[in-house]
């Protein structure tokens, strides 16, 4: 068996469940969390076996890179301590020249907290997690905000320290269907903004606090870390697929908004500040403080060079690295979307203007069959990454395409937007009056669900790539009026 059941008994060992992560065509980092009071954890997998020593400084988290494995190839694996066992299984990535169809799942934004008093998840119960544990997948992406520090849920302190970090990661983990998803495949796990703070900079937020993050996430969470690189890293998948995680939480700069260069008259951010005045106007009924124009201070900002995103040295390691890659197709991992919106934004590739333009006149003018995939924004919004959409001079198209996808469990975006508004309905509206209509009367998305808990199926070959957004039951999302989102299928160049 692999994996508890709804009516197993409570293991003492193992009771954040067990994952294998980073795969690689020869090799696998596996990973479980021990009872404290036993002995040594023993693995089990590839007809070796290892002893693995706990410590209460990891909050006896185990993990073991397991090398010499073959490429292609199911394993499954057997965790042991004392009494106890839980089983695993995941598939190796093919070898760089098998043209086999790759298949994956990306989601992110989990957050299993309760209200005050209560027992029982305040969102649901990881459901999207359970319908990707149910797919036939070589291997998964949990993409950022793996937990929530800082809980949209009332009388939910903030998780600051890394004791407070761990019991969020445990509290996620007691979560049935994301064990399934942990024990089924192997899942590639990033961190954003929530494993540290909202809208998470070390600029901003200092320091202590990201190292904090860092430990508690790589201590549940397994995944390769630099300091150099933070956790930027890739991972080929055949010939046909090679994958690209970018941290953009290491290296940002602060935020344009800091320090209040952005604020509107009513003291807050300005919720569009790059809409040109025209659109601005256009929804001031809605939002009055659009009638009055963003200022020169806050556009400076956001298009200021010296900013960054991803950091000098990342930045040229990753453009080296998909420059230099053979696989046909380039699928980026990011935590933050990169299309536009427009509404907020501060935090996304919007709000760090000038490398956003460079990273993507690059991308365009030196790479083949480039594919964004993004969580955060807890939506499903899918569009081609513009340079820009409504400015002067219209539309200026890049040929790439983004799908963002999510959330597992937290605000959805459309509720977001109705209480950043304080009018129920209005990120339906929205969506509706901007989102989904053509320039230059808005960003004309093929598809734009603001309001469901999803995740994307990517199916990959040496011709095509298809994404298809689905629900938490394994359906296809929908749009407003019942309009499917997608499949949406790119031919390779």
């Amino acid at each position: 068996m692999v994996g508890p059941t709804a009516d197993a008994a409570p293991l003492k060992s193992f009771f954040s469940g067990v994952t294998a992560a980073e795969v690689r065509s020869t090799s696998a980092v596996l990973w479980t969390q021990a009872f404290r009071d036993g002995g040594d954890v023993v693995l089990q997998v590839a007809g070796r076996t290892f002893v693995l020593r706990h410590r209460s400084a990891d909050d006896d988290t185990v993990r073991v890179l397991v090398g010499k494995l073959r490429p292609d190839t199911r394993y499954t694996y057997r965790f042991i301590q004392g009494p106890e066992a839980r089983a695993g299984r995941f598939r190796t990535a093919p070898k760089p020249t098998s043209t086999r169809a790759i298949d994956f799942d990306v989601t992110g934004d989990a957050d299993a907290s309760r209200a005050p008093g209560s027992t029982k998840p305040f969102f649901n119960n990881f459901e999207t997690y359970a319908a990707m544990a149910a797919e036939p997948i070589d291997f998964a992406v949990n993409l950022g905000d793996t937990i929530y520090s800082d809980s949209s849920v009332t009388g939910q302190p903030p998780a600051l320290t890394v004791p407070q970090k761990w019991d969020k990661y445990k509290l996620n983990l007691a979560m049935l269907a994301l064990q399934q998803l942990r024990a089924s495949a192997g899942v590639y796990n990033q961190w954003d903004d929530h494993e540290f703070v909202d809208d998470f900079s070390r600029a901003e937020n200092g320091e202590a606090l990201y190292a904090a993050g860092k430990k508690a996430f790589l201590n549940y969470m397994p995944a390769t870390y630099t300091k150099q690189l933070g956790l930027y890293r890739t991972f080929r998948w055949g010939k046909n697929v090679e994958l690209f995680f970018l941290d953009e939480r290491s290296f940002r700069s602060a935020k344009a908004s800091a320090g209040g260069v952005c604020d509107n008259p009513a003291g807050k951010p300005d919720l569009a500040p790059t809409a040109p005045q025209p659109v601005r106007d256009a929804f001031a009924a809605l939002i009055p403080t659009l009638a009055k124009p963003a200022s020169a201070a806050c556009l400076a900002a956001i298009n200021d060079p010296s900013r960054t995103m991803l950091g000098a040295q990342q930045l040229k390691r990753f453009e080296s690295d998909i420059r230099r890659s053979t696989a046909t197709w380039k699928v980026i991992l990011t935590e933050d979307p990169i299309q536009q919106f427009y509404a907020l934004p501060y935090d996304r590739w919007e709000g760090y203007a000038s490398e956003r333009r460079a990273l993507l006149q690059f991308l365009q003018a030196d790479v083949k069959n480039v594919v964004f995939l993004a969580t955060d924004t807890h939506a499903d919004f899918y569009n081609e990454v513009r340079l820009q959409t409504l400015e002067p001079g219209g539309p200026i198209g890049t040929g790439i395409y983004e799908m963002v996808t999510g959330p597992v469990a937290t605000t959805t975006f459309a509720k977001e937007i109705d209480g950043a508004v304080g009018s129920p309905g209005s990120g339906s509206l929205i969506t509706a009056l901007f989102f989904k209509p053509q320039p230059p009367r808005g960003l004309g998305m093929p598809c734009a669900a603001p309001d469901v808990y999803s995740y994307a199926h990517v199916h990959v070959t040496s011709t095509s790539l298809t994404i298809t957004p689905r629900n938490a039951n394994g359906q296809p999302v929908k749009e407003a009026g019942d309009q499917p989102c997608g499949p949406f299928t790119l031919q390779a160049r």
